[in-house]
């Protein structure tokens, strides 16, 4: 004898399934594509820092610079601190949901002065250089 199986047993099973399963994977795409979307914000950020800090450390204006290499809506930020520059770019992350949480993304360059940069020298303009301790000038001509 064979046996006959039932067959409005398994039906529409899979559609429950995927019913189920089909916002869970939708939530999971846009998740990746956001994460996506913030690691290149974040790219961009670092390099409008690297351009704002060497501009600035050369004695230009590094808001400038880092505005023409920042992602849109950036908000950038340079400090001459003694002897280094401290460029700071932070740019918001646009979320592929109008529900999502907003988040945004920072990326900091430091770069040393160069020497002779006139405003950023703390000895000031025209000042001598300081002795090195424990090194005496050479005395007589030669």
């Amino acid at each position: 004898m064979t046996e006959r199986r039932s067959v409005g047993r398994d039906r529409g099973s899979f559609t429950a399934e995927l019913a189920a399963g089909l916002p869970a994977l939708l939530l999971l795409l846009l998740a990746g594509l956001s994460a996506v979307n913030a690691v290149g914000t974040r790219a961009g950020c670092l390099h409008a820092a690297r351009e704002a800090a060497l501009a600035a450390s050369r004695g230009a204006d590094g808001a400038d610079a880092a505005s023409r290499a920042a992602p849109p809506g950036a908000e950038v930020t340079v400090t001459v601190d003694g002897q280094r520059v401290v460029a700071t770019v932070r740019a918001p992350v646009r979320a592929l949901g109008s529900r999502l949480p907003r988040i945004s993304v920072t990326a900091t360059a430091v770069a040393a002065v160069e020497p002779g940069v006139v405003g950023t020298d703390p000895l000031g303009p025209g000042a001598a250089e300081p002795a090195t301790p424990g090194v005496e000038p050479p005395e007589g001509g030669s």
